[in-house]
This record gives structure tokens, sequence and C-alpha cells, in this order.
């Protein structure tokens, strides 16, 4: 199975320099565009990631109380999900898979949206995320799955949650994921077969630099997953970061590739 790949802008948010580049860029602010990864091939349509939460007060708070205003989370109307898939043909109810990549709101905030899907997640990071952390969590867990996710996961469709292995596992032909932490316990590297070769999506690498220059993330929970992450994402025939905004320069329209 070949797929076709595309980005849509989800939202966007800047930050202090040193949070994407380690103990670097300490005057710099850096921008973050916030990504859903549509994976459409066949009778399959995957997205990675579903969009930050309608209701950004919980984020914010959280973000600001860090690092100031100029951190908090944006979204505009083109942005929320329903209509950022609208203007390229399809309807969340037509989501046959979703991959969240990490458990965090930005990416778990509308999986409800998305009623028919299977929802892919670490199974380890579904354990040290959020059943049983195994150190204290940097973010309260509203930040993390918001009350309306949670009761979707676990109390109305856990029929529907699919944990997956550390290894490789295929998630349907053609569409694999590894897990890779380094970010967060729930981190993922995600591979997609195209006719341009394999497409590799992680929330690993915030930018490309990370990875090309090489220079280690900034928020990183452990620097040997980072190197080992970044070793596998160079090897991709496409690399995509999941916050880089020069995604779309590279990408104009956000199309990866073709099917």
């Amino acid at each position: 199975m070949r797929y076709e790949v595309q980005v849509l802008r989800m939202g966007r948010c800047d930050v202090r320099g040193p949070e994407v580049y380690w103990s670097s860029h300490w005057e710099d602010w850096l921008t973050l565009y916030f990504y859903m990864v549509v994976i459409r091939g066949g009778s399959h349509l995957a997205i990675v990631n579903t969009g930050p939460p309608p209701d950004l007060t919980d984020l914010n708070e959280q973000w600001t109380a860090y690092a100031g205003p100029r951190c908090r989370m944006i979204s505009d109307e083109e942005d929320r999900p329903e209509i950022a898939l609208a203007s390229i043909g399809i309807r969340p109810e037509e989501v046959t898979h979703v991959i969240i990549t990490p458990l965090q709101c930005y990416a778990t905030g509308n999986i409800p949206l998305f009623r028919n899907a299977q929802i892919c997640l670490s199974r380890k990071g579904w354990i040290e995320d959020f059943h049983a952390p195994r150190f204290p969590m940097e973010s309260p867990r509203q930040t993390r799955l918001p009350d309306d996710v949670l009761r979707y996961l676990v109390l109305d469709h856990p029929e529907k949650v699919r944990l997956l292995h550390d290894e490789e596992e295929e998630i349907i032909p053609g569409l694999r994921t590894r897990w890779v932490g380094v970010h967060h316990r729930s981190s993922l590297s995600v591979d997609v077969e195209t006719q341009d070769g394999v497409v590799v999506i992680s929330d690993a690498a915030f930018h490309y630099g990370n990875v090309e220059i090489p220079h280690p993330l900034g928020i990183f929970e452990s620097l040997e997953e980072c190197h080992l992450a970044y070793q596998r994402f160079r090897q991709a025939d496409i690399f995509i970061p999941l916050y880089d905004p020069a995604v779309l320069e590279r990408f104009p329209g956000g199309r990866i590739t073709k099917r």
C-alpha cells in the first residue's frame, strides 16, 4: 500500500529557544506549529493527532505560568480540525485510525470527534503518562487528557482503544509505529510507505535542526533516546517533525507526497 501524506496546522505558539534546542538559543523565541498529519490510501484514512481542545483555558494557564503570555497556544478558526479537514474534502466520521503522539491535549484534544476511528496509543505511554507515572508529572492530567477525552476513551468507548507495543507495530498495511520516547513516554515514530519512500513522523524532534544539525531537543526525558531516535530519523526518505513551521515551507500546502 502506498499512501498520500498531508499536514494541516491545528495551532501555534512561541517558546523560549532552549525548549527546542538543548542548552542553546537562550535569547531567542522560536515558533512551533502543531500539526495533524492526514494519511490516505485505498479504504484507509488515518490521522496523526487531533489538535488542541476547543477550550484552551487550562493549557494556556499552565503555559503562561511557565513562560509568560507570549507562549500561549493560538488556534484560529481555520485551524479547527473540522474546518481544516473539510478544506481537503474529509469529514471526521470518515477517519478510520487516529494515532496519538504524545499523550498531551494538543494531540488528544479532539479524539471524540472521530467517532468511527480506532484510537492508537503507546501502551507504555498509556501507563506511564497516565495510569501509573513512574515520577511526578510536570503537567496536570487535564492538559494531557481533557475530561471529555478521558470519558470517551475509558468509559464510553474503551473498545476503540488500541494500545501499541514498543517494537514496530503495523497499524494497517504500509503504516507502522514504533515507540521512541525522548519527548514523553508516549512519544512514537510513525512510518508511512509512499511513492516517494518512507515518511517518518514524530514529536521527538520539534524542528528539523534537532535532527539535521544535529542538536538535541530541549524538552527531553532521555538524551540517550534522543540520539537513538535521531539516528533513525536521518535514515528516513522524508522526515516530518510535528512542530516545525518549516514543514510548510519545504512542502507548500502541506502536501508531503501524493498517492
